[in-house]
């Protein structure tokens, strides 16, 4: 894979593995193989992670990520990953008890609490597996303030440890 097709691989494994989830495969144990694995690892994702996007596009339709969403978000990890952790992965995970409550707010705006560290931990590659960025309730909020998940990740990735940049974004779409 060179980094010039790396969107074109990341198409076709996510085609292919939908076609086996629709086809009934749903559960992702022969989904991948070494090479594939080997893929993923390099643009700083695990298989559950490219799973979950998968998943919910096939479960949900319009209402779940669609594949151009999920290369997007699967692009600004994969900058973060090499530019920023030089395509080393830290080695931690975010458990979901250090998520904030989903009924969380800050300056009013329920859910953003929990949000602003599920980007962090997607964007550092510490998701949990029992953890999606995109999720439901994600989506909805995105939907909300009409941010793309994308845009949202990489807005957490100006801010830094930043809160208040992310907070004003999302109240005024600007950073």
């Amino acid at each position: 894979m060179s980094d010039l097709t790396w969107d074109t691989s990341f198409r076709e494994l996510f085609e292919r593995c939908s076609k086996l989830h629709l086809g009934g495969d749903t559960r992702a144990v022969s989904w991948f193989t070494e090479a594939d694995k080997t893929f993923l690892d390099g643009i700083g994702y695990t298989p559950q992670e490219f799973f979950d996007f998968v998943d919910d596009h096939c479960r949900y339709g319009a209402e779940g990520p669609t594949l151009e969403t999920s290369l997007l978000v699967a692009a600004v990890r994969r900058d973060y990953f090499r530019v920023v952790q030089k395509s080393e992965r830290t080695g931690k995970t975010v458990p979901p008890s250090a998520l904030p409550p989903k009924p969380a707010a800050v300056d009013g705006i329920p859910w953003l609490p929990r949000l602003i560290v599920k980007a962090r931990a997607k964007l550092r590659g510490e998701m949990d597996p029992d953890t999606m960025y995109g999720c439901g309730g994600d989506r909805a909020f995105f939907e909300q303030h009409r941010l793309h998940p994308a845009d949202f990740l990489r807005v957490t990735w100006a801010a830094g440890d930043d809160d208040q940049k992310i907070i004003d974004f999302v109240k005024t779409g600007k950073m």
